[in-house]
């Protein structure tokens, strides 16, 4: 071959090659993307669990809202309120003569509650929620006076005081009225100060430290005992149960702490959600996770409807009669039956077909509940019912 032919050769071929392998390249990494199955992320422990003994504390305190227009209490219906009233005064030095009539509508009976979170020190502030416990048709623009939060033990862990922020509102005029949102309840932010601290216990003498699954799994705890030891190089992490997991930590209190910030921090794949449907009879809602599947089954689905329509028709006597009018009343009943015809379902692949298939029942979501416990008593789904 000539030199200069070699040359054109040399020059042509990889040019008209290299993009039908970079094409065929291409293509294959798609194809084995699509066949490799998904993998679920891994997540850090402290999403997943959470250490014993770090928790939030409830609080609740009986209390006044002042400064209300008009819509407080009516005190001849809710006698606590002056009573609660009454002893506030007195607590400042002031005597209400007994027997007085107090007509206080800018005056209303509150419940107070708050969440003392976890390492909370004398000082600090945190949120309350203000509830009416009477017949108030409103806070809007109150005051809520001092009031004392105690806890589960009956000491007292914080004071709360300050103006309330409500969202709703509300007028009326002639009998008529127009409301929106709800009125009754309101929150304080950063309205409570508190007083006292829970005391906290992280571990035991020996450093011994609780871990609790929210998702209890033995899949999942064992997975978290590897990657925790993995972490460390040792074994510090035990199971006791699908729920409890067992560290053996440093008894410093700072060596604790970084032991525990580098527990939460360690990365794990917890085993998927068991497929569950939520069902809420009171609304009707129904919710599907993704590992929800459903096996081939047929439904017929057909409404039934009964309508009864009573008439009261009046029978009067002759002029100068002896009779009397009566009324009889003719009721007239009506059953109407939709036809349903059979429909296939199916969805074991993913949740999309799931949905396809119950939405080609065209059932609403109150017969769409039954439809789903029968196809569950038919162990064509295959997932767990769950009614709230």
């Amino acid at each position: 071959m000539p030199p200069a032919m070699a040359d054109s050769v040399s020059r042509t071929r990889p040019a008209s090659f290299a993009p039908a392998a970079c094409r065929a390249l291409c293509l294959l990494l798609c194809l084995a993307g699509l066949l490799l199955p998904a993998v679920a992320p891994a997540e850090q422990v402290r999403d997943i669990a959470d250490f014993a003994g770090v928790r939030n504390n409830v609080l609740v305190g009986y209390g006044l809202v002042v400064g209300l227009d008009g819509t407080g209490d009516q005190t001849t219906q809710t006698p606590f309120t002056e009573q609660g009233l009454t002893n506030m005064l007195s607590q400042l030095g002031i005597t209400v003569p007994a027997g007085s009539n107090m007509q206080m509508r800018n005056v209303a009976a509150v419940m107070v509650t708050a969440n003392l979170p976890p390492f909370a020190r004398p000082g600090q502030q945190v949120d309350v929620v203000v509830s009416s416990i009477g017949n108030a048709r409103s806070l809007r623009g109150g005051t809520l006076l001092m009031t004392p939060l105690k806890g589960m033990d009956g000491e007292t862990y914080g004071l709360a005081q300050g103006n309330l922020l409500v969202g709703g509102v509300g007028a009326q005029a002639n009998g008529s009225s127009v409301q929106i949102n709800q009125q009754a309840g309101g929150r304080i932010a950063r309205g409570a100060l508190v007083e006292r601290e829970v005391p906290l216990e992280l571990g035991g003498p020996r450093g011994e430290l609780d871990l609790y699954l929210r998702n209890p799994d033995f899949a999942t705890a064992r997975r978290l005992v590897l990657a925790i030891n993995n972490e460390f190089g040792r074994t510090v992490a035990a199971a006791q149960d699908g729920g409890l997991i067992r560290l053996q930590g440093p008894s410093s209190p700072n060596e604790r702490v970084n032991f525990m910030a580098r527990v939460e921090g360690v990365q794990v794949t917890p085993m998927s959600e068991r497929p569950k449907v939520i069902v809420n009879s009171r609304t009707g809602a129904v919710v599907l996770n993704g590992a929800v599947k459903l096996h081939r089954a047929a439904v017929a689905h057909g409404n039934l409807s009964i309508v009864i329509d009573t008439d009261n028709r009046v029978s009067q006597p002759e002029p100068f009669g002896e009779g009397r009018t009566v009324v009889a009343p003719n009721s007239d009943i009506s059953i109407e039956q939709q036809g349903g015809a059979l429909h296939l379902v199916e969805g074991s692949a993913d949740l999309m077909d799931v949905v396809k298939a119950l939405n080609a029942l065209g059932a609403t979501p109150q017969d769409l509940m039954s439809i789903l416990e029968a196809l569950k008593a038919a162990g064509s789904l295959r997932a767990e019912l769950e009614i709230i």
